[in-house]
């Protein structure tokens, strides 16, 4: 059985050898150079055992490493003064690191302010030169003018009130007419099951000094008549009105008994 390794994957050369300093917790000012050289070649390898393409930089930094390793192998000349003794040669490796690592983190807080400013919808600016130059208008009202403009608008307060008091009125009579027809076919039903066949419109009408009360009898009645429900008949001009159910109502009383 054949195993697969798979390789974490790097922006660069520098962020391969600063996750090997960091991931052997070295002292980036005190490189085992040795050590980081060894590690990164090592990976240069596996990269090019998965068929992976290697990067030219990377190569490049590879011969940089191992020509770091072979001057610190290199024995120094211990009789030179302080002021003339040989640089390190890591020195110039550490300040690219350094300021590699200076350029990763603010790219981060910028990829950051990025994600956060993608959130953020403005609005575009408009042209508001023309409220600016236009100076302000201020009324001149004498008192008897203002006097006159309130009352017209008490006025037309008091005809919207007058308005919205009608259709809540014709609102209120159309449940009044719902029920008052609930109302007719009970006292029909329970006539029926007295034996009585008809009524007279007047033994309908609960309160028959309410004028308002009579209207609305009377309109359900026409209502019942409309849809079926009841049957009126008036044998001489002017006389008296008698309420009778339908077929169907009389057919619900008697399923009733």
């Amino acid at each position: 059985m054949s195993y697969k390794v798979s390789l974490p994957l790097f922006e660069g050369p520098f962020d391969l050898l600063v996750y090997l300093i960091e991931n052997a917790r070295m002292n980036i000012y005190d490189i085992q150079i040795s050590e980081i050289t060894e590690q990164y070649l090592a990976y240069l390898e596996k990269m090019q055992e998965q068929d992976v393409a290697v990067a030219a930089d990377f190569m490049v930094l590879a011969a940089t490493l191992i020509d770091i390793k072979a001057r610190m192998i290199l024995p120094r000349n211990q009789d030179l003064p302080p002021d003339e003794a040989e640089p390190d040669p890591r020195s110039e490796l550490v300040e690219r690191l350094l300021e590699y690592k200076r350029y990763k983190e603010l790219a981060a807080v910028l990829g950051e302010r990025a994600e956060k400013n993608a959130l953020i919808y403005e609005k575009p600016q408009e042209d508001i030169s023309a409220y600016l130059e236009n100076p302000d208008i201020y009324l001149s009202l004498t008192v008897e003018n203002f006097m006159s403009a309130f009352e017209l608008f008490l006025q037309k307060e008091r005809r919207v009130a007058e308005v919205k008091a009608h259709y809540q009125r014709i609102e209120r009579e159309k449940a009044s007419i719902e029920s008052r027809i609930v109302y007719i076919r009970d006292r029909l039903q329970r006539a029926l099951r007295n034996g009585l066949k008809k009524l007279s419109l007047r033994d309908l009408i609960p309160n028959k000094k309410d004028k308002y009360d009579v209207i609305v009898t009377f309109a359900s009645l026409l209502q019942m008549m409309k849809e079926h429900l009841a049957d009126a008949e008036q044998r001489t001009t002017y006389g008296e009105i008698f309420v009778k159910p339908q077929s169907r109502a009389r057919k619900e009383a008697e399923d009733v008994q």
